[in-house]
């Protein structure tokens, strides 16, 4: 059954996800993962971060924004619906993009803008959060750090306006959207651009693509070695994929 907002709306969320190419994605990570090995954990928090929204109960479909053909191809394999990034003109026009194809097909569907590094996401905090989403005509929540964004909605016949990047908190609090504060959904907080955040992504447990990567993250270095930005100190036996 299709989740319904109090006025009766239906809000079977139709969920946009952005993903650069792989060899742009998550530069910031170059540090702590390698230059070479950056794009393949790209990948593989864009495969976790779809099949959790997948399994979620209160998402209809994803679409997926990307011109990777890597990434599209796997993407695809999951469920999701890739959109090439026709406009071409950074991550705001993408999503702007990937919300206008979305209701092409399906007019009335009420859409989030998802990003694509949340390896940690549990369908069920993300429930949570689209839950309450649905009461407010737009809604985001806050990054871990409530500087920046990782979910911003718009119900049926609601422009997304997405602001995106930076200090997004602020912007999309300045252009009406309503803050989120729904309590014990970290995975869908956690967010990843840097080493340090790849440590918090760890401890709360990671999608099973995520966990196949992490013990390349040691760099092929002996046991006991430190890898690049302190990741090894985490890696297995913390890192589990994620559950419901």
């Amino acid at each position: 059954m299709a989740l319904m907002r109090r006025d009766g709306a239906d809000v079977g969320w139709s969920l946009v996800v952005p993903l650069k190419p792989l060899v742009r994605a998550k530069s910031r990570l170059s540090g702590a993962a390698g230059e070479e090995f950056r794009p393949h954990l790209a990948l593989a928090f864009a495969l976790d971060t779809v099949t959790a929204a997948l399994a979620c109960k209160d998402v209809r479909d994803v679409a997926v924004v990307t011109d990777d053909g890597v990434a599209g191809e796997r993407l695809a394999a999951l469920g999701a619906r890739i959109v090439p990034d026709t406009p071409a003109r950074g991550l705001n026009a993408a999503l702007a993009h990937g919300a206008g194809a979305v209701r092409a097909r399906r007019p009335g569907a009420a859409v989030a803008a998802l990003n694509a590094d949340l390896p940690a996401l549990r369908p069920a905090e993300l429930e949570l959060v689209l839950h309450s989403a649905s009461l407010f005509p737009r809604a985001f929540l806050a990054d871990a750090s409530d500087f920046g964004t990782t979910l911003l909605t718009a119900t049926s016949g609601v422009e997304l306006e997405p602001a995106f990047g930076g200090p997004s908190r602020a912007r999309h609090l300045a252009s009406g959207a309503r803050e989120l504060t729904t309590s014990g959904v970290p995975s869908v907080r956690r967010d990843v651009d840097t080493g340090e955040d790849l440590l918090a992504a760890l401890a709360l447990g990671v999608g099973p693509h995520t966990a196949l990567q992490a013990p390349r993250l040691a760099g092929g270095a002996p046991a006991g070695a430190e890898a690049p930005g302190g990741v090894a100190r985490l890696l297995p036996p913390q890192v589990r994929a994620s559950g419901a």
